[in-house]
């Protein structure tokens, strides 16, 4: 395993400046916690109307491709400015959005070039809602100077890589009085709101636990070692040991059980990580021996569970693994008095068993099997959006669907489905794993986001 001996690296997985840093880091998030923004709390935050959404969309590879697309077909929305590194990929995205837009989008300014382009954005175009699909290093600084710059921001995920870059989140949306979402595209997906919407109502019961993941084998991404995700994600792997893409898995379940609204509140959470082998063995496999995946150790555990403890005693395991020859899964499984939902396959349990298909709660009813559940209890909003969503695509529509109803907030100046604090809390996870794996599983304290508020933010709403 290419100069690497294996047990003594493994041991070398809870270096002493890893503790340094990531106490600090928390420490730092205290001082935060203490010291109000001097701005508003954004829980329920609703903007004044825009009848026109001026959007400025800065980083277009896959992720921002994708969304320039939508977006441009969306009533109510204006393309201003797209901005990426490489000209080519501004004029394909540029292109897509005439394409798309019925001659809505004729006027798109052009930035390319070098790393500063983008901030001319806000003095030449002026857009009021900029979308940010870079690389994580990025998301943090470039929301914070389009709040400032007096725009709303909607950012990928993860919002932010560090927790004093959350606070600086935080701080700069309540003092700016401008949206910070992440888009957590997940969020939208049909069975995620089906079972939003059946734990609203109650056929579970009172909720006790969620499984939550990440798992999805990305190591072909270090063919595009010079473009791309390959050019900066394998990077996070080889630096960084912890949780480092929790917010698929876990941003459904935060919203089944009302996380950081009113009901419920992250608490504390343990960490840790298997032995980090895969990538080795994957570089020396598929690499000459002097390429640049062979010039490094990956330290980043294959598999990371994570286990965080809840205000009211719930818990939630969160798995990440982006290295293991297995099958694609979210797990999305959410537990309570009466019953189960689970995903990946989806299925479901109830006491006294599912009507019409099974008899008790010892054997599931499969995803074919559940009809009329669906017909029950299919959340409003994938009625009203779902067949749209499926056309346009996107992770089978989710990615629509998102970007529809931040459009739709937007313009009827309501509040968003996730605010800036649900971001950074469902963030958190990494840098908070980073030092519990680093400190051989000690717990690690949520910082509250909210410094306390959360109790007064409303329930996400069963919207129509």
């Amino acid at each position: 395993m290419k100069n690497l001996n294996r047990r003594n690296f493994i041991k070398k997985s809870s270096l002493t400046a890893a503790s340094l840093y990531t106490a600090a880091n928390l420490a730092c998030s205290e001082e935060y916690e203490k010291t109000p923004s001097g701005g508003k709390y954004m829980g329920d935050f609703a903007a004044p109307k825009l009848d026109l959404i001026r959007i400025a969309i800065i980083g277009v590879g896959g992720r921002g491709l994708g969304h320039a697309k939508q977006l441009a077909s969306i009533e109510g929305t204006e393309i201003v400015a797209i901005s990426d590194l490489h000209e080519y990929l501004v004029d394909r995205s540029v292109t897509a959005c005439i394409n798309n837009g019925n001659g809505r989008h004729q006027n798109i300014t052009r930035y390319y070039g070098d790393e500063n382009q983008w901030k001319k954005i806000f003095e030449e175009v002026k857009p009021n809602v900029v979308i940010i699909a870079t690389n994580w290093l990025n998301h943090a600084s470039m929301a914070i100077e389009s709040m400032k710059k007096g725009a709303h921001c909607f950012v990928e995920v993860p919002i932010a890589v560090t927790l004093e870059e959350m606070w600086d989140l935080v701080n700069t949306s309540e003092q700016t009085q401008k949206h910070c979402m992440m888009m957590e595209n997940v969020n939208y997906g049909r069975e995620e709101l089906l079972y939003l919407n059946l734990c609203r109502k109650g056929i579970i019961g009172d909720l006790l636990h969620g499984e939550a993941a990440y798992i999805h084998d990305l190591r072909d991404q270090m063919n595009d070692e010079k473009r791309g995700e390959g050019s900066w994600r394998p990077f996070h792997i080889a630096k960084r040991n912890g949780n480092l893409y929790p917010t698929h898995g876990l941003g459904p379940i935060a919203q089944y059980m009302n996380l950081s609204r009113g009901e419920d509140q992250f608490k504390t959470l343990v960490s840790f990580s298997t032995p980090a082998i895969g990538r080795n063995l994957y570089a020396e496999k598929n690499y000459h021996e002097s390429h640049i995946w062979n010039t490094m150790n990956f330290k980043g555990g294959d598999l990371n569970t994570s286990i965080i403890k809840t205000n009211l005693g719930r818990t939630i395991m969160v798995q990440w693994d982006e290295t293991s020859p297995r099958p694609y899964s979210r797990l999305n499984l959410i537990q309570g008095t009466k019953g189960t939902l689970a995903g990946y396959p989806t299925r479901v349990a109830l006491e006294g068993g599912v009507p019409g298909v099974t008899e008790n709660h010892h054997s599931w009813a499969e995803k074919d099997e559940l009809g009329e559940l669906y017909d029950q209890f299919e959340h409003p909003m994938y009625k009203r959006l779902g067949a749209l969503a499926k056309k346009m695509g996107g992770h089978g529509g989710m990615d629509f669907m998102m970007l529809y109803r931040i459009i739709e907030c937007l313009r009827e100046g309501l509040p968003l489905d996730q605010n800036v604090y649900e971001g950074c809390f469902w963030s958190a996870v990494s840098p908070l794993s980073e030092a519990s794996v680093a400190q051989g599983g000690m717990p690690q304290k949520f910082p509250d986001f909210t410094r306390g508020a959360w109790n007064q933010t409303n329930p996400l709403a069963i919207v129509s």
